[in-house]
C-alpha cells in the first residue's frame, strides 16, 4: 500500500452518515474565537525573559539546566557526558549537531548515531542500553519547561525515551511561550505541505509517577534524569 493511501473512505463515510441520519459535511472551517486567552500568556516577553522562565520551569521538575554559548557547547557537552557517567551513548542523526560543532565530540566519545538504514531492532537495542541520549529540541515551551521532538526516521523518539538520561540541546531561538505557539508552528508546516511526522514527542523532564500514597518513583516509564542545555544566541 502506498504511503498515505486510504481505501474505501467514501463508502465508509457514507455508511456512517446514513446510520446517523444526518447530512454529511464536506467542508469544515476553523472558527475564529472572540476570546483567545491562551495567546496572552507571556505576551511581550523578550527572548531573555522566556529563557529564564523556561529554565525555572525545567528546574521545578528536577531537570538539570545548563546555559552555554555555541562556542562553548562542545566543552559543555563533554562535561555533561562525564557528569552523567559516560557511555554507552546514543544520538539522533541530526545535521544540526554538525552545525553546533558536536560531531567530533560524538565521534571521540563513540556515541552511537541513529541509523535508520540499520533497521529498527538494531537502533532500539542501542538506545535501550544507552546511558545518555542526545537530541535537539525543535520547539521549547517556557510555560512548562518542555522540549519537543518532531520525530522522523532519523530523529527517533527512542533516543529520548529509552536511555537513563536524556540531554536536549535547546537553541534559545526555539523557546516560545507555550503549547499555543508550538501548535501554530505545526499547523503552519501542515499548511505549507511539509512532510510532518504523525508522532510528536513532548518531554517535560525525567519520568516520574506517584502511587495513592504520593510516593514519587522516577524512571517508571522513561529516563530517570533529564538535562536541558540552553544555547544562547542561536
Amino acid at each position: 500500500m502506498a504511503k498515505g493511501t486510504v481505501h474505501n473512505r467514501e463508502a465508509f463515510l457514507d455508511h456512517v452518515r446514513n446510520r446517523l441520519g444526518g447530512a454529511r459535511r464536506t467542508h469544515v472551517e476553523r472558527p475564529e474565537w472572540t476570546y483567545q486567552p491562551q495567546r496572552a500568556v507571556y505576551r511581550g516577553k523578550t527572548p531573555t525573559e522566556l529563557r529564564t522562565i523556561f529554565k525555572e520551569n525545567s528546574v521545578e521538575k528536577d531537570t538539570h539546566v545548563i546555559e552555554t554559548t555555541k562556542d562553548e557547547l562542545a566543552e559543555t557537552v563533554r562535561d555533561v557526558m562525564q557528569s552523567y557517567g559516560g557511555g554507552p551513548m546514543v544520538a539522533t542523526r541530526d545535521e544540526r549537531f554538525d552545525t553546533f560543532g558536536l560531531s567530533d565530540v560524538f565521534e571521540d566519545e563513540r556515541v552511537y548515531i541513529w541509523d535508520a538504514d540499520a533497521g529498527v531492532e538494531r537502533n532500539v537495542q542501542e538506545a535501550r542500553k544507552a546511558n545518555v541520549g542526545f537530541f535537539v529540541s525543535d520547539v521549547s515551551l517556557a510555560e512548562s519547561g518542555t522540549v519537543t521532538q518532531l520525530n522522523d526516521r532519523n530523529n527517533a523518539r527512542s533516543v529520548s525515551l529509552l536511555p537513563v538520561t536524556y540531554v536536549a540541546i535547546v537553541p534559545e531561538s526555539t523557546i516560545v511561550p507555550r503549547m499555543t505557539q508550538a501548535t501554530d508552528m505545526i499547523h503552519g508546516k501542515v499548511k505549507n505541505g511539509e512532510d510532518l511526522s504523525p508522532y510528536i514527542n513532548f518531554n517535560s523532564g525525567p519520568s516520574n509517577s506517584a502511587d495513592i500514597e504520593m510516593n514519587i518513583v522516577k524512571g517508571v516509564h522513561g529516563p530517570v534524569q533529564a538535562v536541558h542545555i540552553i544555547v544562547r544566541g542561536i
